[in-house]
């Protein structure tokens, strides 16, 4: 952060400490939920608010029961295994047509690009549940709904946006020569695209993939759509505990949700970092 300038004026001086005071609470409302639900997942009760052993930071006040409940309970445990077996899947199929589609609209040949592009990147911008009900009526039709394959395909086509636009402006700074000088060796577009455009595309697209199962692994809605009782995932389950039975473990599960969330964003900051210096670019 840049420190004021000695010759900074009265208002200058003001807008400075201001404006990090208002990033600050801005901060703190975006952090604050948060940091609730990390301490109220250890709670020794069954309740969603502090206890007196808790405020007083008495240990016995404090437990991993809903932890083990969550890793115990076969209901938590089936939608953790459908989330799995959801979620990586839809990632590889939203981060494989999202690749082809961002390397397909780099080129400068293609017309009507933009177009094609707000096409593409709709479902990040139409309401979810105008989506899911769109998704709902459609492979009611073609014999879809209620299975794997349609909760699979709906949230590869959620995810599929993300990797669009995170390998597209990985792209931007890309060296067009770089295939040119593949294609006069002799190299396919195919040989071309893998080793040469891929190594040097790479975070962008790794990063698109972990965008993509992020919106999968934490995507209720289109599952309360398209899903069937065996296709019951994390999220839904959560909500599900939230609506009829106000279960605790619901705050476990989320703490777990928000480590691997934090786990992945880290993992996004080094690819950025990685692709600013294959970029040529001084990591910001």
């Amino acid at each position: 952060m840049s420190a004021l300038p000695p010759y900074a004026s009265p208002l200058q001086r003001t807008w400075f400490y201001t404006f990090r005071i208002l990033c600050g609470l801005i901060f703190f409302f975006l952090i604050f939920p948060i940091l609730v639900i990390l301490p109220l997942s250890f709670n020794a009760q069954d309740f969603f608010t502090f206890t007196k052993e808790m405020l007083s930071f008495d240990p016995a006040g404090y437990s991993f029961k809903h932890y083990n409940d969550f890793f115990t309970n076969p209901d938590w445990q089936q939608a953790l295994v459908n989330s799995v077996l959801i979620a990586p899947v839809a990632t590889l199929l939203a981060t494989a047509f999202g690749t082809i589609a961002a390397v397909g609209l780099s080129q400068s040949h293609v017309p009507y690009k933009p177009a094609i592009m707000a096409i593409l990147i709709s479902p990040m911008i139409v309401p979810l549940i105008i989506s899911a009900a769109g998704m709902y009526f459609f492979y009611s039709r073609i014999g879809l709904q209620g299975t794997y394959w349609g909760v699979v395909l709906a949230h590869a086509a959620l995810g599929t946006p993300f990797v669009i636009i995170t390998v597209t402006a990985t792209l931007v700074g890309f060296d067009r020569s770089l295939v040119r000088a593949s294609a006069s060796l002799g190299a396919n577009p195919v040989t071309t695209f893998f080793k040469v455009q891929m190594p040097l595309i790479i975070p962008g697209v790794v990063s698109g993939a972990l965008f993509a199962f992020i919106t999968s692994f934490d995507e209720v809605v289109v599952v309360l759509f398209l899903g069937s009782a065996g296709q019951k995932t994390l999220p839904w389950q959560m909500f599900t505990g939230l609506r009829e039975q106000i279960s605790p473990t619901i705050l476990a599960v989320a703490s777990l949700m928000v480590a691997i969330s934090i786990a992945l964003l880290t993992v996004l900051e080094l690819l950025r970092r990685r692709s600013e210096r294959l970029r040529g670019l001084t990591p910001g």
